[in-house]
């Protein structure tokens, strides 16, 4: 993902703790794929734990931690089934984490789980891709880039009756003077904001907030991302 702003969202963050009055100390950050948000975060001197369920991607996470100098505990975990040690000020999932529970149990389980592990008026950050997004911007869409040392063709396909967004990639990794195939699935679900509201509020989190990605806007229709903020 060459054109994501990492620091960019990782300002926005800070933003949002600003925002709140919080000053947290210690952070988890769920779904932390290869620890883009994470390390960023470190490296402003929080306390950080990445969680995530690929192996793969946690390794990359910690080289990285490490050619930066950084301190993070990494986990292997299923989010679903979170065991953290310790109680924590803020737990962030981002850059789509919710979107890929499909299920909508598993979904309260993650919510009711990171409640738990909450500190008394912690704040838990989420986003997710909006049900407009995926059924209108990628739904249905090919998209394809080509650089130097990397191509991918993506094709995107909506389920209007399952409100589920599958994508399959293909990507020509260079090696050489070859590329080499490689091929991805991935599904991610479209919840609407009301229902993921009333998920969060119904596991007791005492404050729910939206925005509309990287401000503090309310969301539009056509607003492509949202963030979530719920405060124990």
């Amino acid at each position: 993902m060459q054109d994501v702003d990492y620091d960019g969202w990782t300002d926005y963050i800070e933003e949002i703790f600003q925002k709140y009055k919080a000053s947290p100390v210690n952070i988890a950050d769920l779904a932390c794929g290869t620890g883009n948000i994470t390390n960023r975060l470190a490296q402003r001197r929080y306390n950080l734990i990445g969680v995530d369920l690929s192996e793969d991607m946690l390794q990359i996470a910690q080289e990285k931690a490490a050619s930066i100098g950084v301190e993070v505990i990494y986990l292997n975990q299923d989010i679903r089934e979170l065991l953290l040690p310790t109680e924590l000020d803020a737990i962030l999932c981002i850059c789509d984490g919710i979107n890929y529970i499909i299920d909508e149990m598993d979904l309260m389980e993650v919510f009711r789980a990171v409640y738990q592990h909450l500190k008394k008026d912690g704040l838990f950050i989420f986003d997710i891709s909006s049900q407009y997004k995926l059924s209108h911007v990628l739904g249905q869409n090919t998209f394809a880039e080509n650089y130097e040392e990397v191509s991918y063709i993506w094709e995107n396909y909506f389920d209007e009756n399952r409100q589920i967004c599958d994508f399959d990639l293909t990507i020509f990794m260079k090696e050489k003077d070859l590329y080499r195939k490689h091929e991805e699935s991935h599904s991610q679900k479209a919840y609407r904001e009301d229902e993921v509201l009333s998920f969060v509020k119904q596991i007791g989190f005492k404050r729910t907030d939206v925005f509309d990605a990287f401000s503090f806007n309310k969301p539009k229709k056509n607003s492509e991302r949202l963030y979530f903020v719920c405060q124990k």
